[in-house]
């Protein structure tokens, strides 16, 4: 039974979720819900190699100029799928054509080209479906071409949506090796015999079925989102094509399945919810992948800088173990917030404890010294190496050192060692230490050369 949200108005929340679970019941929902989700995927799949030739613009392009196919295929054979298929892919390909045709013979610049021919060919087809509407008994809605209608599809578009997402998979399939060629390394696709401009207009093909299979999900307008976002965001997510295709797929679906409940949800347009659903996507990983997210990647970027921080505050201690926090901080130009953070840094890392001699500071420990040590071997070899390898003047060695010695791999410092003859001083003469040094003194005591 369902809940009478007049007799209690906490019930107002719980009828409509009545009513959103009602609604999701229903087969024409259900039979939208199936067409959005294999238009994402299709038109995800090919975003892909659209996105990867720099061809983005391309689809949108297509989705403008099919109108005049769709005006054509109604004045031949009225309110027909097909008639409007077979229109809509005609035009799409005549318009691949014109562009390539102003390219190479008009010498048109590309994105040119495509703005041309798609804003001509929109307009004649805007004009046709004016022209057509004002005919007794004919209704064309320019709305359901520009924004969609998914909610109106019938088994027929079910079923022309499938087929042509099953095709896209196949055609992938087949010719992947071709497709990834020709979208990577084009000049080598062709020194190896691959037709690539048949495959440009192979896949201009399958991206006009593709547009006109979408048409009702998403519109001419919107299409193109669902052909560039899920690419785009699978193109974060990995750099392999495979699974930057699965990826497209995948997050295609999730846009349109989250869009369509949402559309129905907060009662609004599918194709525009649909697109923000997708968009929304894209913001979520590209600010939280954990490899290129820009979070994770602001984040990396404070602790390495953190840990520069900290090796700078143990290489000083190291050098000169009575120095006070306030000298320490007039030295290293720190403010008290870097001093605080990188001792707590080094203290975290077990680099160093509170000194036991009633200073006020820290003092090293055993780990802390070595790793001193260890950056100062870092230091002067590379010093080393850039006045005798590179040429470098003395005076500029110290800051390219100090710059470089917290990113110096030990095994690229033990080849160096090698090849300078393994030196025992710098070029300012302090004593380089070994690699399997241990300091055989109390770290609290300070060698006496001088030097980082």
């Amino acid at each position: 039974m369902r809940p009478n949200s007049a007799t209690d108005p906490d019930m107002e929340s719980m009828d409509t979720a009545w009513t959103f679970l009602e609604f999701l019941q229903q087969p024409y929902f259900q039979r939208a819900m199936m067409a959005a989700m294999m238009a994402g995927a299709a038109c995800a799949l090919l975003g892909c190699f659209m996105v990867l030739r720099n061809m983005a613009l391309i689809g949108d392009a297509l989705s403008h100029a099919i109108l005049p196919g769709v005006v054509v295929g109604f004045m031949l054979a009225g309110h027909s799928l097909i008639a409007f298929f077979l229109g809509s892919v005609g035009a799409g390909l005549l318009a691949a054509i014109l562009i390539a045709w102003l390219q190479g013979k008009g010498g048109v610049r590309n994105d040119a080209a495509i703005g041309i021919v798609f804003s001509a060919m929109f307009a004649l087809g805007v004009m046709g479906i004016s022209a057509l509407s004002r005919r007794e008994g004919v209704h064309l809605d320019m709305k359901d071409f520009l924004f969609g209608n998914v909610l109106g599809i019938g088994r027929e578009d079910l079923l022309l949506v499938g087929m042509v997402l099953a095709f896209d998979v196949l055609c992938v399939v087949l010719f992947l090796p071709y497709f990834f060629s020709s979208a990577f390394q084009s000049d080598v696709a062709q020194t190896m015999g691959i037709p690539t401009r048949s495959l440009h207009y192979f896949s201009i093909w399958m991206l006009s079925l593709t547009v006109v299979a979408s048409l009702q999900t998403v519109g001419v307008i919107l299409v193109v989102s669902m052909l560039i976002i899920p690419a785009s965001t699978a193109l974060i997510i990995s750099n392999k094509l495979r699974n930057v295709l699965i990826w497209s797929m995948a997050l295609g679906i999730l846009a349109s399945a989250w869009g369509m409940l949402a559309s129905v949800y907060w009662d609004t347009a599918p194709g525009p919810a649909i697109t923000l659903s997708a968009t929304a996507l894209y913001v979520l990983v590209l600010l939280g992948h954990p490899v290129r997210g820009l979070w994770p990647r602001m984040i990396r970027r404070k602790l390495r800088l953190v840990r520069y921080w900290g090796e700078d505050f143990v290489k000083i201690l190291y050098r000169r173990p009575e120095i006070s926090p306030e000298q320490l901080r007039v030295e290293l130009h720190w403010s008290r917030f870097t001093y605080h953070t990188a001792a707590l840094w080094c203290r975290l890392l077990g680099w160093v404890k509170e000194n036991q001699h009633g200073l006020h500071g820290y003092m090293l420990t055993q780990v802390g010294a070595q790793k001193a040590l260890r950056l100062i071997r870092a230091h002067r070899l590379w010093e080393s190496y850039l006045a005798q390898k590179q040429g470098f003047e003395p005076h500029q060695l110290h800051w390219l050192a100090e710059k470089d010695e917290h990113v110096l791999p030990q095994e690229f410092l033990d080849q160096i060692d090698q090849s300078l003859g393994f030196p025992d001083l710098d070029p300012h003469g302090s004593p380089i230490p070994r690699n399997d040094t241990a300091p055989s003194r109390n770290p609290s005591s300070a060698p006496s050369s001088e030097g980082p």
